[in-house]
């Protein structure tokens, strides 16, 4: 597995262009535009400003330089580790210098998805990509996301220890794709996207999972909420909130659907006022 260098880390985390003076009494919390982050991100942020009077600023980028961030200080709080295998680059970098708050959710998992109306005994598992007669329904693709995801490097691994030559994987974005994903799906294509559970896809679509007889894209995967060392003691409040957060996967699928068929910040308002019980543990710690 290859090595992310700590130069690179700083390299991006400079470009964020953050200082801590300027925040100093926000809580600034990073995130990249994946549909699980999205949702999980803007639902702490929404519970820390209405329950704690806190103001929060919301910084998007790459995840990259999201470790380094948290690393150097510029950055308070992450919501989307995945931990132990995706993001273990990153850890092995920067691991040392920020702070694990707990779980958010379990049995997360990275894959290769098709529709499923392409026949499982044609394609049933990566290794059967190598097939020139799938290749070419295929055109030799395989439609990915951002280049700095730990899906995206493991999924250049899976095309090596596959050995799938002719086949190329499509950097996009998590957006760019969903679009190719439903476009295809409109027009009976075949398809093969870089995926991960929870996503809101596989509530909009009839998806499976291509398996993984190499286990180059691992097992089932944590969440983690991830923080800046001296979080805690600067703003103990937050931090136990954040460290009390856990969503059932299943939960926070249909959240996530439901963010994209109207937005994220009324899914957010809708899980708060269906979640009364909840969000008050997050906050207190009672089970009152």
């Amino acid at each position: 597995m290859r090595r992310t260098p700590l130069r690179l880390l700083a390299t991006l985390g400079l470009s964020l262009g953050l200082t801590l003076s300027a925040y100093a009494d926000t809580v600034r919390i990073g995130w990249t535009a994946w549909s699980d982050a999205e949702f999980i991100t803007k639902l702490a942020a929404q519970v820390i400003e209405d329950r704690l009077g806190q103001d929060v600023e919301l910084i998007q980028t790459d995840i990259a330089p999201q470790y380094q961030g948290l690393a150097s200080g510029d950055i308070d709080v992450m919501l989307m580790a995945w931990l132990p295998g995706t993001h273990e680059d990153y850890m092995e970098a920067v691991g040392s210098d920020i702070v694990s708050l707990g779980i958010l959710y379990g049995y997360a998992r990275l894959g290769w998805a098709v529709p499923a109306y392409i026949p499982e005994d044609e394609l049933g598992s990566i290794a059967d990509l190598a097939d020139p007669d799938v290749r070419s329904k295929l055109n030799g693709t395989i439609t990915g996301i951002d280049p700095g995801a730990g899906l995206t490097r493991l999924s250049q691994q899976a095309i090596e220890d596959y050995g799938l030559d002719g086949y190329e994987l499509q950097i996009s974005s998590g957006a760019g794709m969903t679009a190719a994903l439903a476009r295809a799906i409109r027009r009976d294509e075949w398809i093969v996207v870089t995926g991960w559970s929870p996503h809101w896809k596989f509530g909009a679509h009839e998806l499976r999972y291509l398996e993984d007889p190499e286990g180059t894209l691992g097992s089932f995967e944590r969440v983690h909420a991830m923080a800046r060392q001296g979080f805690y003691q600067d703003n103990p409040e937050a931090a136990l909130l954040i460290s009390r957060m856990h969503l059932d996967l299943d939960d926070l699928q249909e959240a996530m659907f439901y963010a994209q068929e109207n937005s994220y910040e009324e899914a957010v308002a809708r899980f708060i006022e269906q979640n009364g019980n909840v969000i008050d543990y997050w906050v207190t710690g009672s089970v009152d």
